[in-house]
């Protein structure tokens, strides 16, 4: 791996782009031990949508956004009719409890192989800029089933963390998920180890080929559990409710084939 190049500007310094990542401070701010909370889009959106659902309920401030080559050439397109490029954005929210929040969320994850590692390695130098004491990383587990589960499974980089989460409900099950996480919330959890900072990957299950608010739903139950916060989740029962129709709808038309492809086999048979 290359050594990338990272351009860090503050306020209203131009954004330059000949760099493989641009750090943009938005503004500096003091945090008290914070826990950084990685919710990128991934499995059913699973982390994403928990991620988004704090930043919105606890008012959260997007105190930095990241750029990179490394993320798809691609720009959002705003309510004005007005283009940004893609990018991932920290905010920050100050807790009652004493432990702070970082909350990454973003746009997208790289495109590159090589850009999982270096921009994970970026966050990761600002997590310990700004003191981070540990991270959740959050996630889908996919069956690729319909699914009507609300079980979280776990993975961690410190052993000592599996009592305390299986006091929450996180399940731990040996050599799961069998295939490993892939991207940010696995990279993650492995990379912050070197750095000896405890992590733990908080993953939802899910069928992998919707987005899904209900498996979001048990992520969030475990790590307000987790960090000691409670969070009203009314926003999130009710695209929770309307997916769950959709999959009730869905669940019907495979029953439907099911039975109509075994029905063909018995007039093949009788024919």
């Amino acid at each position: 791996m290359t050594n990338p190049t990272i351009t860090r500007i503050k306020g209203d310094q131009a954004l330059t782009f000949t760099s493989d990542i641009t750090i943009h401070v938005l503004q500096d701010i003091e945090l008290n031990s914070p826990i950084l909370i990685e919710g990128l889009p991934g499995v059913g959106h699973v982390g994403k949508l928990v991620a988004e659902h704090l930043i919105d309920e606890l008012h959260a401030e997007r105190i930095i956004d990241i750029y990179s080559t490394h993320l798809p050439p691609q720009v959002i397109a705003l309510e004005d009719s007005t283009v940004r490029l893609s990018r991932n954005e920290l905010y920050a929210h100050h807790t009652e409890n004493g432990d702070d929040l970082l909350i990454l969320v973003g746009d997208y994850q790289s495109v590159t192989n090589e850009g999982h590692y270096i921009l994970c390695d970026a966050f990761l130098d600002i997590a310990q800029q700004l003191d981070v004491s540990r991270i959740y990383t959050l996630g889908g587990y996919a069956t690729y089933q319909l699914e009507d589960a609300d079980s979280v499974v776990g993975a961690v980089n410190n052993p000592d963390l599996i009592e305390e989460l299986s006091g929450y409900g996180v399940e731990f099950q040996e050599n799961e998920p069998w295939g490993g996480i892939v991207g940010i919330s696995g990279i993650m959890l492995a990379m912050s180890e070197a750095r000896g900072i405890d992590a733990a990957c908080l993953m939802g299950i899910t069928s992998g080929y919707l987005v899904d608010p209900k498996s979001s739903q048990a992520v969030l139950r475990v790590l307000s559990q987790a960090l000691g916060i409670e969070v009203d989740t009314q926003a999130l029962d009710e695209h929770a409710a309307e997916m769950e129709k959709v999959v009730a709808k869905l669940q019907e038309m495979q029953q439907m084939q099911e039975s109509m492809n075994r029905g063909d086999e018995d007039l093949r048979y009788i024919g």
